[in-house]
């Protein structure tokens, strides 16, 4: 028998990045949803900002869910699929994945032990607000 030893974000850690990613939606003038995942893609911490629509709710939830599951940026899965019809087709029918911009993996020593994702702007703001939470907890920014 054999085992290996996984890291996990911990909620304090979950908080600061959903603070410091607030402190920045509302910088831009966005109202956002925010959620930090564990690992395996379950969420840890969330808010949905005063005034977020009830969209923002699952596609914050699962950019996290697709970064901390795959390990990349969901912006960086277009370039992936884009020019695989059978991928392409494929992979946006399969229940969270995303493949535009918000969700990035949380990496420490180079293994992911969870993700944030943004919903509430254009997707390029997304990012920027994930981008403000990792760097809020000290989370390499990619």
């Amino acid at each position: 028998m054999s085992s290996f030893e996984k890291l996990s974000i911990d909620a304090d850690t979950a908080q600061i990045a959903i603070t410091a990613a607030v402190a920045k939606a509302k910088q831009l003038g966005h109202k956002m949803s925010i959620a930090v995942a564990d690992e395996a893609g379950i969420l840890k911490a969330f808010v949905r900002m005063d005034g977020a629509s009830e969209m923002t709710l699952r596609i914050a939830q699962d950019k996290a869910y697709t970064s901390a599951c795959l390990g990349r940026p969901t912006h960086a899965f277009w370039d992936f699929v884009k020019n695989d019809p059978p991928l392409l087709h494929g992979i946006v029918n399969y229940p969270r994945v995303v493949v535009f911009g918000g969700g990035y993996p949380i990496l420490e020593n180079g293994q992911v032990i969870g993700a944030i994702g943004v919903s509430g702007g254009h997707y390029s703001d997304d990012m920027e607000v994930a981008r403000a939470g990792l760097s809020g907890m000290g989370a390499p920014v990619g």
